[in-house]
């Protein structure tokens, strides 16, 4: 007989020691199922000789914050309604992964749950039913990928009064009342429709919400806002930020093509064909598909190319080809030509609009006059 748990049903081991007949003490860093619990020594610990009398002192601090994550983690069973899939007792961090159909609760609406059931303050206790009993009230096994050992007569459960009934083999406070403070601290996805909600209770709950606190308080002080108009004050912040932005790219995009899409730089014809070309310069590769556009507003019936080089000294180009010649010209073929000056390995896109680019931003002015002479070849033919 031993006082050690075993690792199993998702709980881990216990640790401790040994203390020997001489006084001396072995440290125990974990306990598994074997010929009965097995009890494991740290690998430079002697080992008691057969026969010898010891005494085994559990980590108890340890042993209570396994007992109360995982009554925590019964009392989330009863809170969450879903198959439990699977889940892990640990002393500082617990979690269990739903099977969820629907809408998926917040962390902090099962926080609230729990804390409402565990302030009952309900009598935690074991029953015990047949083999046979659990076979015909499989509800009782919640656990999905644990089952419950059977095979010698009768099955465990753990009843928590008024809140659940499961079958259940680990370690669990005495009340609800004795888990204290929990929090919900994380949810996320593990696998198409299952949930994964990780828990602390006690001190690491506490912990948890004084840094939570303690983020706020910082933020609140960034945006000089109280804590409680943070959260307003940052969303519109960024807001504000992303109109910056917007306002920003317009006017780069307008002063590279010298004013904006009514001041652009004046076309050439090419054997009846409409060309505007332009090097720009501070504008996002993003941006240069806007900028084509804005320009075939102007010219009404041509081409466009616009090249950028970008900080980094990669080159980019886009020719757009206006819908009443695009079956006369195809825009990849000329971003193709480009890319070969830029030294790339071609481009894509559509017939009437392709991008291509390339490593040497320095030869954009040598590709938008391939484009050119490329254009003059087949306007001509």
């Amino acid at each position: 007989r031993t006082m050690f748990y075993p690792t199993g049903g998702g709980q881990p081991g216990d640790t401790g020691t040994l203390t020997l007949a001489d006084g001396s003490t072995v440290k125990v860093v974990d306990a598994v199922k074997g010929d009965g619990v097995v009890h494991v020594l740290a690998p430079d610990a002697p080992r008691p000789a057969v026969g010898d009398k010891v005494t085994a002192t559990l980590d108890w601090d340890r042993r209570y914050r396994h007992m109360r994550m995982h009554t925590a983690l019964h009392v989330m069973s009863a809170v969450i309604k879903g198959n439990v899939t699977g889940g892990q007792v640990n002393a500082d961090k617990s979690r269990l992964d739903f099977n969820l159909d629907g809408e998926v609760p917040t962390k902090e609406a099962v926080t609230e749950e729990m804390a409402k059931l565990i302030g009952r303050d309900a009598p935690v206790a074991a029953q015990w039913i047949t083999d046979e009993e659990l076979e015909a009230r499989p509800e009782l096994v919640k656990t999905m990928s644990v089952r419950p050992p059977s095979g010698a007569g009768k099955v465990r459960l753990l009843l928590i009064e008024g809140v659940d009934l499961q079958a259940c083999g680990g370690t669990h406070v005495a009340r609800t009342g004795d888990i204290g403070l929990v929090t919900i601290v994380g949810e996320s996805a593990v696998a198409s429709g299952v949930r994964r909600l990780e828990a602390k209770t006690g001190a690491g709950a506490r912990h948890h919400l004084n840094e939570e606190s303690r983020r706020l308080r910082e933020i609140a002080h960034l945006v000089r806002a109280p804590a409680e108009d943070a959260a307003t004050r940052l969303a519109a912040l960024i807001e504000e930020r992303k109109k910056m932005e917007r306002e920003l790219t317009d006017a780069r995009r307008k002063l590279a093509m010298g004013g904006g899409a009514a001041e652009a730089a004046p076309f050439r014809e090419i054997a009846g064909v409409k060309f505007l070309s332009r090097a720009v310069a501070g504008v996002e590769m993003k941006d240069l598909k806007s900028l084509a556009d804005e320009a075939k507003k102007t010219i009404g019936s041509g081409v466009v190319a616009i090249g950028n080089a970008s900080a980094d000294g990669k080159g980019g180009v886009v020719v757009s080809v206006t819908s009443d010649l695009a079956d006369r010209f195809n825009a990849v073929d000329f971003v193709r030509i480009a890319s070969e000056k830029l030294g790339g390995k071609g481009g894509g896109g559509r017939p009437d609009m392709a991008q291509a680019g390339g490593p040497d931003g320095s030869q954009i002015p040598a590709a938008l006059e391939a484009i050119e002479s490329a254009l003059r070849q087949k306007a001509a033919g």
